[in-house]
This record gives C-alpha cells, sequence and structure tokens, in this order.
C-alpha cells in the first residue's frame, strides 16, 4: 500500500502543546498538538489524577470534545496495565463491543481488547474509518500505547469532515447516488480466511450474519466464500447530523496495495479474485481520477504525532479516521472498540 506520510502531512511530533483552558475540575489540563482540531490533549494538571474516576464524572464534558474535535489524546495518567486501560475505556463508554465481520488480522489480548493489527511492520495501513463496510459499526475506537516503536509507528489520523469537504462536489454527488460495492474472496489463501472473518467455522451462521446485513454470499469450490455488499458512501453523523466521508471505497480497492503486491497476487489470481476489491454500487469501475482525488483529500488531510508510553487516543470513528505508519522495533499499540452505531436502530425511528 501507499505511504501515508506524504510532504503534505501535517506533523505535531516537535509541536509543544499549549494550554488552552484548565477543566472545571481543576485536575486536567487541556492543550492543542498544533494548529489542527483533532485531536485536543487533555493531561494532568496535579499529580495522582485517576483518569478512570475523572472520566466518570467529566462524561458530558468529553463527549462535546470527542464531538467537536473528533478525538482526544489522554497523556500522562500513567496508564501502565492492559486492566486499567480497559476499565478506563469503560468508563468513556456506554458499551465495549467485539471485533466482528473482521478484514484485519487480530489477537485478543484481554477482556475486549485486540492487538491494532497484526500486519506486517514494514507495510503502511491507509487511513479508513473502522468497519464502514458494515451496518454496525463502532462510534468510538480506543488506542493505547504499551510499547512505542523505535522508528515509525505513528498512528496518522484524518477528519472525515474535512475530507468530505476538501472533495469535488460532482464527484460526492456521484458516490452519493450510486454508493459503494464491495467485494471480498475468502479461501483462495490470500487475506483472512472466513473462519477468522466471521469468528465461526460453521457455514449456516456465516450465511445467518449475512442474511442479517444484507450481504449477499456465494459458496465456492474447495471451501471459498465470496461476499458482496452495497453501502452508503456519505453518511450523516448521528449526534451532529453533519454529512461525513464514511466508507472503505479507496481502502479495499485493489490498486492501494503497493504495486509489487497487486503484481504478487495478480500471478495466482484473476482480478476478479483477489480478497478485497471496490465498484460502484451498480458495479462500475472507481475511475482512476476519482482513486487518485481521493488519495489527495485524504493525505492533505493527514496528520501525526509521535506516540509517548501509556497515551490512550479516543476516536470518533466517524468523524476521524486512522491508519498506521511502518515501523520498526517493539511497537505494541492496543484497540478496543465502543458505542456500536446500528443501522436497523437508526431506520426503525
Amino acid at each position: 500500500m501507499e505511504s501515508l506520510k506524504t510532504p503534505s502531512s501535517r506533523s505535531f511530533a516537535a509541536v509543544r502543546p499549549k494550554a488552552v483552558r484548565v477543566s472545571s475540575s481543576d485536575l486536567v489540563r487541556m492543550s492543542a498538538l498544533g494548529v489542527g482540531a483533532l485531536p485536543v490533549v487533555l493531561e494532568p494538571a496535579a499529580d495522582g489524577v485517576d483518569l478512570r474516576a475523572w472520566a466518570q464524572a467529566n462524561g458530558e464534558q468529553t463527549e462535546r470534545l470527542l464531538h467537536s474535535h473528533g478525538g482526544i489524546l489522554f497523556r500522562g495518567f500513567g496508564v501502565a496495565s492492559l486492566e486499567a486501560y480497559e476499565q478506563i475505556t469503560h468508563a468513556l463508554c456506554h458499551e465495549i463491543i467485539e471485533y466482528g465481520e473482521r478484514s484485519s488480522p487480530r489477537t485478543r489480548l484481554s477482556g475486549r481488547v485486540y492487538t491494532s493489527t497484526d500486519h506486517p511492520s514494514d507495510q503502511p495501513i491507509l487511513l479508513h474509518n473502522e468497519q464502514s463496510y458494515t451496518l454496525n459499526w463502532p462510534l468510538k475506537i480506543f488506542f493505547h500505547c504499551v510499547v512505542s516503536a523505535a522508528t515509525g509507528g505513528a498512528t496518522p489520523i484524518a477528519d472525515s469532515r474535512r475530507i468530505y469537504q476538501r472533495l469535488d462536489a460532482a464527484l460526492v454527488d456521484e458516490f452519493r447516488r450510486r454508493q459503494v460495492l464491495y467485494v471480498r474472496n475468502y479461501g483462495d489463501g490470500l487475506g483472512l480466511p472466513w473462519q477468522e472473518a466471521f469468528q465461526t467455522t460453521d457455514r449456516s451462521q456465516v450465511e445467518a450474519h449475512c442474511r442479517a446485513q444484507e450481504i449477499e454470499w456465494h459458496w465456492r469450490d474447495g471451501d471459498r466464500l465470496r461476499t458482496r455488499q452495497i453501502r452508503p458512501a456519505v453518511r450523516p453523523h448521528p449526534v451532529t447530523g453533519e454529512d461525513l466521508w464514511f466508507n472503505h471505497a479507496l481502502f479495499f480497492h485493489f490498486t492501494s496495495l503497493a504495486p509489487a503486491a497487486q503484481a504478487s497476487i495478480l500471478g495466482v489470481l484473476n482480478r476478479d479474485e483477489v480478497p478485497f476489491d471496490t465498484f460502484y454500487g451498480d458495479g462500475g469501475s472507481i475511475e482512476t481520477a476519482t482513486l487518485a482525488a481521493l488519495r489527495q483529500a485524504y493525505d492533505t488531510e493527514t496528520m501525526r504525532f509521535d506516540w509517548q508510553p501509556g497515551d490512550i487516543l479516543m476516536l470518533d470513528n466517524m468523524l476521524a479516521c486512522h491508519g498506521r505508519e511502518p515501523f520498526t522495533g517493539q511497537r505494541k499499540i492496543v484497540v478496543t472498540m465502543g458505542d456500536p452505531f446500528r443501522s436497523s436502530q437508526q431506520q426503525e425511528a
């Protein structure tokens, strides 16, 4: 895949946080990493601040900050264990959820805490909003730095509102009208096997999930599976009401793989058999110029910061997208997802 670190990316690594104001409790200080609104930084203004207790007492304030800025970086609170991190996520979330309908290899570490990804360390991961290809995605996603990388390893982020605003109106209208078709192939020895993606070895459970989630499925010979699902490219935020660029159209497009990886896959599979690919919802190919415009919008809005051990990054998964830089060393970033948005509930409402 392409590198996420481009000349237009805004780096906050060398920017010293500037105090903005102190919370009403005088226990937590808010600051900014740089000129952008994403993310806002919360740090203890006194020794021994219990982040879990503070979060429980300041839930409404935290939600307002999250919806305004898209992400909050909690830094300097001395979070030194997975148990402490998990307790903090419960304080900041109404419901912690399992990682379902998977697209990335992850390892469960504790409860519902997972590795951020088991993707090879020398490969970047493009920016995306977690599980935007599903009907029931997490509204919140948390990242916790246990061990920072020796080099690289940042989690680049970008504001989905700004990406949406940066895109040409005609391009957005085309995607609004035609939507996005996601095609996935499982069982060819590349990508996740369907047993891992759906967390079952029972075909009937896979079919039940697909039926409930408006996914077409087709079992192929050799225990292989192909799925197709059509989803909107633009969705409104359930709280702020803002229209957002919220999809995996670029992330899952086959050309988002590095050229060498594309050539390797096409050496053993036909293009219609690759693990991931995207199209317009009517099956039409997404134009090369359109893909280039999407890449430019993501790259221009990308911003990064260097992880510090103990950091917790909370993102509104619709307002902010995230990726990963290549890295060296023993980087350990863990992830938790919460507060699921359920399309069926919105439709009933």
